[in-house]
This record gives C-alpha cells, structure tokens and sequence, in this order.
C-alpha cells in the first residue's frame, strides 16, 4: 500500500480522499477510527491521526468530539474539483503542447482521442 514516494501521513490522507471521491464514504458518513487505520496498515496511531487531520484542515473531513470523524459536506465536489484543475495542469496543458509543436491542431486532436475511445 505505501511507497517512498511522500510521508505515509500523506499517502494516506490520499487514499481516504480516493475513498471519498469514489463514494466508499460518502458525505455526512463516518470513517474508520485513527486507530482502526493504524492497525490495518500497520503504521503508528500518530501517523495514522497526522493524515487524518491533513482532510481535517482541507475541509474534507469534520471531527465530532467523542463520535469519531465525518466526511464534510460538499467533500466529494471540493475533490472533483480539485483533481479537475490538477488533470489540466498536469496533463492537458503539456498534451496542447506537444500538439502545437507537432503540427496537430484542436480538431485533428479531438479526432485522435474519440479514435482511441472506441478503439
């Protein structure tokens, strides 16, 4: 589950907002316990509870004293929205690029991508 890439805090606040977007916990629903993550992935309650703040401070993720952590309203839509303006960073932005110095234009673009869609 977690690599060398980022801290294992990180890499699993980014998982549970994977889970969030996906719908495994949709808005107003629980998540597991800072403890409960801890044991499945074997890691430190500390860690455990460093990722889960890191979507407490992104508003993804809202504490109820003694009940446990919830996911926010309006959560899934924030990370859609997120992740929407990261794809066309990361990806579209450096596609359009590579297209304009090959010579394709928006049209010949568009064609190439419903050509691999159906293929």
């Amino acid at each position: 589950m977690f690599t060398d890439d980022s801290p294992i805090f990180q890499q699993l606040a980014d998982r549970v907002a994977e889970d969030i977007l996906n719908g495994t916990y949709p808005e107003d629903t629980g998540v597991p316990s800072t403890n409960e993550y801890a044991s499945f992935y074997g890691i430190s309650p500390i860690t455990a509870a460093k990722g889960m703040n890191v979507l407490v401070e992104q508003g993804l993720l809202y504490k109820k004293r003694g009940i446990g952590m919830f996911v926010a309203p309006g959560a899934p839509a924030q990370l859609r929205s997120e992740r929407r303006a990261a794809f066309r960073d990361q990806h579209v932005a450096p596609l359009l690029r590579e297209a304009a110095l090959l010579g394709i234009d928006p049209q010949e673009l568009a064609q190439m991508i419903n050509q691999k869609e159906s293929s």
